[in-house]
C-alpha cells in the first residue's frame, strides 16, 4: 500500500502543478481545495439571455464540461431546473471566487427555487453528483478570466 500511497502523492502533486501552471482561458474553469483540483471545459452566461437560457434543453454534457454563470456584481441568486433536461450540481462562489454553498443533483424539470445565497458572482453548473465525486465544497477556489486578479483568491495572473 505504502507504494500506491506515495505514487498517488506524486500523481496529486503534478497534476495540481500542471493546473496551476496553465493559462486562463473563457472557455476552462480551475477549481482547487483540500480536495484537489480539477478543470471544466465550459460555456459562459455573461448576458441576461444567455444566463436565462442556461442549460435547458440540454440531453448530455461530457463528464468534466459546465456552464458558468457571470454576473456584473455580487447579489442574492436563485435557480430552478425547469426546462432541464439532465441532473446538475450547482457552485456558488463570491466575487473572489470562493465557493460559499454547492447544490448537489439538482432534480430534471423540477421549478422548486434552488437559492446560491447573498453576495454570489458565479455560477459553475456541472453534471448530477460529479461536486461530491471531487469534493467539491465551500472554501473551494475557482480560477477564470472573468474573476478579477485584484478580488480573485486564485488570480489569473498567478
Amino acid at each position: 500500500m505504502g507504494k500506491w500511497f506515495g505514487l498517488s502523492a506524486v500523481v496529486a502533486f503534478v497534476a495540481t502543478q500542471t493546473i496551476a501552471a496553465e493559462t486562463c482561458q473563457d472557455d476552462t474553469v480551475f477549481l482547487r481545495g483540500d480536495w484537489g483540483s480539477a478543470r471544466f471545459a465550459v460555456d459562459v452566461a455573461d448576458t441576461p439571455e444567455e444566463r436565462s437560457q442556461g442549460l435547458m434543453f440540454v440531453e448530455s454534457m461530457p463528464t468534466m464540461s459546465g456552464m458558468l454563470f457571470v454576473y456584473e456584481r455580487e447579489q442574492r441568486v436563485s435557480f430552478w431546473m425547469k426546462n432541464t433536461l439532465i441532473p446538475l450540481d450547482m457552485i456558488f462562489a463570491d466575487r473572489a471566487g470562493v465557493v460559499q454553498r454547492v447544490h448537489e443533483n439538482a432534480e430534471p424539470g423540477d421549478v422548486t427555487s434552488i437559492p446560491g445565497g447573498d453576495d454570489i458572482q458565479f455560477v459553475l453548473e456541472i453534471n448530477g453528483g460529479m461536486a461530491r465525486r471531487l469534493g467539491i465544497d465551500a472554501g473551494t477556489e475557482m480560477r477564470h478570466p472573468a474573476i478579477p486578479d485584484e478580488t480573485a483568491s486564485w488570480a489569473c495572473a498567478s
